[in-house]
């Protein structure tokens, strides 16, 4: 396990296991705010700024393909299709199990339907041949070896010659010790929300950055995490 990283600078940021940012989470959701909504807002915006910075300034020619779960990690990368979908960019859904969307979630496909979003099914896939895969399947909600539709996803992805970007954990990655039960997503970029994981080894992740969704310094007080902002002025860091 990794106890913290480095920003660029050379600012320490500590690294927190599942069970903490479950409890960063709960505090922020039932205290000190921001909600989840907002926060799914925030790491799905940051995740469309993470796409077009791995495709250049041509991104609007690339195919992006969005490999969803159905609860907060599937949730933040269909946020981040909407954005893209906005922007005329060429991105599609793939959803685990659509009819299975948790709350925020489903509001967020809702939101991403009004947008024009295009989605596929999971049999569409092997037609696809993207530029991007964003995996936004697992997070840090691991339990065990992916299997279903989740395994169809990974074994896809890993199959493809594209750049493959990350939300907060690699699917098919431990969050808190690194492990992999399974299958797992071999990713080029890993986009961490609010702290880095204590399993972002760097042979999983590719390159590490850490994104900002808005959880203000008191909840990690209250949480006993003894944190100082790394963004300045940004809302995505590069982490050593």
């Amino acid at each position: 396990m990794i106890l913290h990283f480095r920003t660029k600078s050379g600012l320490i940021v500590p690294a927190v296991s599942t069970d903490q940012m479950i409890e960063v989470d709960r505090i922020a959701t039932e205290n000190t705010g921001p909600n989840l909504f907002q926060m799914m807002e925030n790491a799905g915006r940051n995740l469309a700024l993470s796409a077009i910075d791995i495709l250049g300034r041509n991104w609007k020619n690339s195919k992006i393909i969005i490999l969803c779960g159905t609860g907060g990690n599937g949730g933040g990368g269909i946020c981040a299709a909407r954005h893209l979908a906005n922007r005329n960019g060429n991105v599609k859904v793939c959803i685990t199990n659509p009819e299975n969307l948790k709350e925020v979630s489903l509001y967020q496909h809702k939101i991403y339907l009004s947008a024009k979003g295009l989605e596929i099914g999971i049999n569409d896939l092997p037609n696809e041949k993207p530029d991007l895969i964003i995996d936004a399947v697992i997070g840090y909600s691991l339990a065990s070896a992916p299997r279903g539709n989740s395994l169809e996803m990974i074994n896809w992805a890993n199959g493809q010659p594209s750049k493959t970007l990350s939300l907060d954990v690699p699917s098919g990655v431990n969050s808190t010790t690194g492990e992999t039960p399974g299958k797992f997503i071999k990713a080029d970029r890993t986009l961490t929300l609010a702290l880095p994981k204590t399993g972002l080894l760097t042979e999983l992740t590719g390159d590490l950055y850490l994104a900002d969704i808005g959880i203000p310094e008191k909840t990690y007080t209250i949480a006993g995490i003894n944190y100082s902002s790394p963004f300045g002025e940004k809302f995505i860091v590069r982490l050593e």
